[in-house]
């Protein structure tokens, strides 16, 4: 849509404008309902004028248009225009345009405010589109038909409305019927007064007591790309004879309206004539689809047609009225016949002139005062003033003046022959003098040409402002001073104090802090320029503070100078000594020799000098331990033995030197670490036990646990069990970690006797340590001859560790009587 739209833009230039004054009749033309932001025209390309250097500025045109203000450029805005909604377009006759009109100023920013604005005055064509669907006055429209009525007759079909112009309005009609009328009736479409009006054709011989109604369905379709329609029900009904419509005298009637007129003043009659007889030629006039504006300003007679006024006409509301009045006769199947009726508004003065006072340019106004410096050279312009008449011909044109002595003119800022609507510079005659006089009070006097003639009067407030010349000095221009941390909030630090050459508010100063980071911890008294502290100030956590003190005088415009305040923050004992740690806890070797460091302490202190020295003391000092001053470094003054004691635990004192002096503490606790100076030793069995085992014992079946400690700790105390001997035949195996001894595999008939079993404990340690433990384990089925095997056992005490017991013939053969006597013992 927006390329639609941009291809309709067309600029027409009608006339050039002078150096000052506005330019007259610009040109566009712009589709309705353009999209925001969409490009109507540039000011600056097409009035040849640079892009660069110049404001412009939109006086007129507001809320549809906006300007940019460097190119000149015309954009629509977030208010689309809407042609069927502008005030004057709103019941325009055929073929009239429809107008937006806008003012744009333009500044040369490059010669300054005295050069003074151009104004421009242009009008916008707004094009209609099709937005619009066509209308009947009702979804049903009832149509009466006398019976017999002759083939070929017409009866009007109520029109559809089109708020669109042109092409975009009602383009045709078609009609469809059901079976039952097809034959009956059809569509023709005539041309009155530029209006397409349906008329429906009798086909067919209409017999009101065999039916007497159709319902049709009539279509209406406008002429817009791509077109809208819409549909009504046209419902016939078919009555008695009454064949003869109402005929106006005229086809058209026109009258003129003076604005202001009384109520029940007459306007016009309009009369029609019916050539029937009784009731079928009685007329009663009426309102044919008229405007509300019409229903609300005027009324008809019915049985006479005099058009009365009837409510307040005001030409510059409704300067133009056009309707249609129907005459219907009183016959039991009426006719209608219509005649278009116009009426001109005439005007009255009854509107005094209205002066406007607005800023212009770089100028702007608040509450009825313009402020301008009195540097300004003559001829600089303070105000647009623009007069307008609502009223028209003579009532609207307007002589505009300044009344009094004051150094003020009105000039021209319009070449445009308009005289409901002109345009004026209010500029300076000589140059203003602020010491003389500080303001005036402008009277601007517009008188219309009207009889008798009517005025009005408006006034603006012109300040003269003083120029500012000189900056706020600071002596001396840098500030040092030293304050003490540990302050009170609201204290005082310092006075700055500046003067101003100037007078007046030129003079008056108002002192602020320039960083907004110093405004964190300092404010100054805006009047008096005592700087105070906001905050604590800790030195620890900053010494030195610098920032800006800025006096500004109260000129227009105004001028600042600064002065550089350092404030150095002085050190108070208000830190203890602080360890690094809450808590320290050193590990150390037992068997270690006196006087090595055990481990180092750190200790800081937030202040300085001699309320940062610190100095370390042992709490209890026993003996044990001592301490380096300066190092931190904790000395042992002992040697350790883990297994008689494998910690110690003791404090630190920490104390400064500051006046009073701070003190803080910290535990400490020293753990002995294990050295693996001690071998395991067994618990159980006895080395001199022994454990019976049936010779058909399954595999996997306990035989003995070996159990050992070690009072070492950790991996020093951790033990792991290992057969060294005494298993040639592998019938046993044990548990690395618990020591459980289990048979291995089945015993066989050779394997009776005394096993010796060398069981090897070690623990993890490094080196690691160890000991040997014997397990006695007798295979017989009986152990009645206890004594037998207490002696093998007892022997085995004295065997040699390498030499295994078990099926070893020699050891068999020097016991070979006792095994007898066992085995003759039932052993």
């Amino acid at each position: 849509r927006r390329r639609r739209a941009l291809t309709w833009l067309a600029l027409f230039l009608v006339a050039s404008c002078g150096a000052a004054a506005a330019s007259t009749d610009i040109l566009y033309r712009v589709p309705e309902e353009q999209p925001p932001n969409t490009l109507i025209g540039s000011l600056a390309a097409d009035r040849g004028l640079p892009d660069t250097g110049h404001l412009y500025k939109l006086e007129v045109g507001a809320p549809y248009l906006r300007v940019d203000g460097k190119t000149g450029d015309i954009y629509t805005t977030e208010v689309p225009i809407d042609r069927e909604t502008l005030r004057d377009c709103r019941n325009p006759l055929a073929g009239d345009k429809c107008f937006l009109e806008f003012e744009v100023s333009i500044t040369d920013m490059v010669k300054g405010l005295g050069s003074g604005p151009r104004l421009i005055e242009g009008r916008i064509e707004v094009l209609d589109i099709n937005d619009n669907t066509p209308q009947f006055s009702s979804p049903i429209l009832t149509l009466s038909i006398p019976e017999n009525t002759q083939v070929g007759a017409l009866f009007a079909i109520p029109m559809a409305t089109d708020r669109d112009a042109g092409a975009n309005g009602v383009a045709e009609y078609t009609l469809t019927a059901g079976p039952d009328a097809d034959q009956l009736f059809s569509l023709q479409v005539a041309v009155d007064s530029d209006e397409k009006v349906p008329q429906l054709v009798v086909m067919g011989n209409l017999d009101r007591e065999k039916k007497d109604s159709y319902d049709l369905n009539i279509r209406v379709v406008d002429g817009g790309r791509p077109a809208r329609a819409s549909s009504a029900l046209l419902r016939v009904s078919v009555t008695d004879q009454n064949d003869n419509q109402p005929k106006f005298e005229r086809s058209h009637y026109e009258a003129e309206l003076t604005e202001n007129s009384p109520q029940g003043y007459s306007v016009l009659q309009v009369r029609a004539n019916d050539a029937d007889t009784g009731i079928n030629g009685e007329i009663d006039y009426s309102f044919h689809q008229a405007s509300d504006t019409v229903q609300r300003l005027l009324r008809i007679d019915r049985f006479t047609g005099i058009i009365y006024v009837k409510g307040q006409v005001d030409r510059e509301e409704e300067n133009f009225l056009k309707f249609f009045v129907a005459a219907r006769d009183r016959g039991p199947n009426s006719k209608t016949s219509k005649v278009l009726v116009t009426i001109t508004v005439k005007d009255q003065n009854d509107n005094s002139p209205s002066i406007e006072i607005r800023g212009i340019g770089l100028v702007t106004h608040r509450n009825g005062v313009a402020n301008i410096s009195e540097d300004m050279p003559v001829g600089t312009p303070v105000a647009l003033v623009q007069v307008s008449d609502r009223d028209e011909g003579e009532n609207a044109v307007v002589t505009c003046v300044v009344a009094g002595d004051v150094p003020f003119q009105l000039r021209p800022a319009s070449e445009s022959s308009n005289d409901r609507k002109r345009k004026y510079f209010l500029q300076t005659t000589t140059l203003l003098d602020y010491e003389r006089v500080k303001d005036y009070r402008i009277e601007i006097v517009a008188v219309d040409s009207g009889n008798p003639a009517l005025s009005s009067t408006n006034f603006l407030k012109v300040q003269v402002t003083d120029v500012n010349d000189n900056i706020p000095i600071f002596s001396p221009p840098l500030l040092k001073v030293d304050f003490a941390e540990g302050n009170y909030p609201g204290d005082k630090v310092l006075d700055v104090l500046a003067t101003d050459a100037d007078s007046g508010s030129n003079a008056e100063l108002t002192y602020s802090i320039s960083e907004p980071a110093a405004l964190e911890l300092f404010e100054v008294d805006a009047n008096s320029g005592e700087v105070r502290v906001r905050a604590v100030l800790n030195r620890e956590q900053r010494e030195h503070y610098r920032f800006h003190v800025a006096a500004a005088d109260k000129g227009v415009p105004g001028k600042t100078g600064t002065a550089t305040v350092e404030i150095t923050v002085l050190d108070v004992n208000d830190n203890d000594p602080k360890f690094m740690l809450d808590d320290y806890s050193f590990s150390v070797n037992e068997n270690m020799a006196p006087l090595n460091p055990v481990g180092v302490v750190t200790v800081t202190d937030g202040d300085k000098g001699e309320n940062a020295r610190v100095t370390l003391l042992v709490e209890p000092d026993n003996g044990k331990f001592v301490i380096q001053n300066g190092t931190g470094t904790i000395l042992s003054s002992i040697s350790f033995d883990r297994e008689k004691e494998s910690t110690y635990t003791f404090r630190l004192k920490a104390v400064d030197a500051g006046d009073p002096p701070r003190t803080s503490y910290v535990a400490v606790t020293i753990n002995v670490l294990d050295e693996n100076d001690n071998a395991p030793y067994v618990t159980k069995p006895s080395n001199s036990t022994f454990t019976h085992l049936l010779p058909d014992t399954p595999p996997d079946t306990r035989v003995a646990v070996v159990e050992a400690e070690d009072i070492d700790s950790g991996l020093n105390a951790e033990l792991v069990y290992t057969l060294a001997g005494g298993n040639p035949f592998g019938l046993f195996r044990i548990a690395p970690g618990s020591g459980e001894i289990t048979l291995a595999q089945k015993l066989a008939g050779s394997h009776r006797g005394l096993h010796r079993l060398v069981v090897r404990v070690s623990d993890r340690g490094k080196p690691p340590r160890h000991t040997t433990a014997l397990v006695h384990v007798f295979v017989n089925e009986t152990k009645y001859n206890t004594s037998l095997i207490e002696a093998l056992v007892g022997h085995s005490l004295y065997t040699p560790l390498d030499r295994d017991i078990a099926g070893d013939p020699d050891y068999a053969l020097n016991h070979q009587s006792n095994i007898l006597y066992g085995s003759l013992a039932g052993v």
